[in-house]
Order: structure tokens, then sequence, then C-alpha cells
């Protein structure tokens, strides 16, 4: 009878510490190195492995890199997906979207500018399915945009360019934010509020 806990080659809980602690190790590496600076020892290094114990679980470091990046994009699709599915309200989609995915990128900011800012290290096959997930959020945010101006909720001229600001924003807080001034979720708030004077949502206040 098949293993219910480890089916036929699923990795063993054994490989899955590796391949976490070898995540783990990457993560630390490439944000003091950055990707081009960091090598394979490090990344094995820091997570007390060989160089030769990396490439059972992983081929490349770029490959490393590959899965923290479609981890992150795949978690920050899917805080904006749950806010537009909490409400039928585009104005509290919108600041329930906006104070999540920035709660998101501070609370985890050393893997978010991993995530946001080596996307240029990715080989051109990965670089492709992260870019489709990154046009997924585009597309989602701007038509929130676009329906609160339909609805009459919204008022700015370009829901487009609104809508990539808003995602942009967001993302940056991962390159700025640091733990012990404002905490994750004071900076959410204040963005949220901020999210909604930048559509001109009906009641927001301008100043």
């Amino acid at each position: 009878m098949a293993d219910p806990v480890n089916p036929p080659g699923a990795p063993s809980a054994r490989g899955r510490d590796a391949r976490a602690r070898l995540l783990d190790a990457a993560v630390q590496a490439f944000a003091a190195r950055g990707f081009h600076g960091t090598t394979t020892r490090d990344i094995a290094s820091a997570a007390g492995m060989s160089p030769a114990a990396l490439y059972v679980h992983y081929g490349s470091k770029e490959e490393l890199l590959h899965e923290i990046s479609l981890a992150g994009h795949r978690t920050a699709l899917g805080i904006c997906e749950q806010a537009v599915a909490a409400s039928e309200q585009p104005a509290e989609q919108l600041r329930v979207l906006v104070r999540d995915f920035v709660r998101h990128h501070a609370a985890n900011n050393t893997v978010a500018r991993i995530v946001n800012y080596e996307l240029g290290a990715l080989a051109p096959e990965h670089r492709a399915e992260i870019d489709g997930l990154r046009h997924a959020m585009d597309v989602l945010v701007r038509d929130l945009v676009r329906r609160g101006v339909r609805d009459g909720e919204f008022d700015t001229p370009e829901p487009a360019v609104t809508g990539a600001a808003l995602l942009s924003l967001g993302i940056d807080v991962s390159r700025w934010y640091a733990a012990g001034g404002w905490s994750p979720d004071q900076v959410a708030d204040h963005y949220a509020e901020l999210a909604l004077r930048m559509v001109g949502a009906s009641g927001s206040s301008p100043g």
C-alpha cells in the first residue's frame, strides 16, 4: 500500500527538511550579498551542508531563487484574490487588498525584497512564469479600480495607471521597511487609507 504521507516520487521528510534549510539559507544569503554575489558554497555552508549536498535537491542557485520567487508571487496573488472575494464593494475590496498586501510586504520584507528585486537573475522560462503571476495581479487591481470608477465609488481619470501605482507602492514597502519603527499593521492601515485617497473614493479625506 502506498504511503499517504510520502506518496511515490515525493521527497522524504528528511528531504523536505533539507530543502527548507537550503531555501532559508538562500534567502539570508541573497539578502546579504545579492543573487550574483552569492555562491552555492555560501548557501550550502549556511544550511550546514556540503556544496555537493545542495545539488541533490537543487540543480543551481537559480532554481532556489525561482522557488523563492514563485512561492512569494503566488502568496501575493492569493492575497489580492482573497481581498476581492471578501466583499462586493470596490472600496472595501481595495481597502482590504492594500492593507493585507502591504502588511505582507512589511512583515516579510527580507523575502519580499528578493522576490521583487532579483527578477533579472531568473532564467527566461522562470521569468516568464513569474511575469504571468505579476500580470495577473496587475489585471486584478486595474479591473478593481475600473469597477470602482464605473460604479461611482472612485474618481480617477487613469484607472490603469492608478492600479499600477497602488501595487508599486505596496511592493516598495519591502525595500525600505525595517522593524523597530512602525509596525506592519500601522504601515498597512495607513497605506490602505492612502489608497482610497488615490482613487478618489467617496468619503475619503483629501488631507
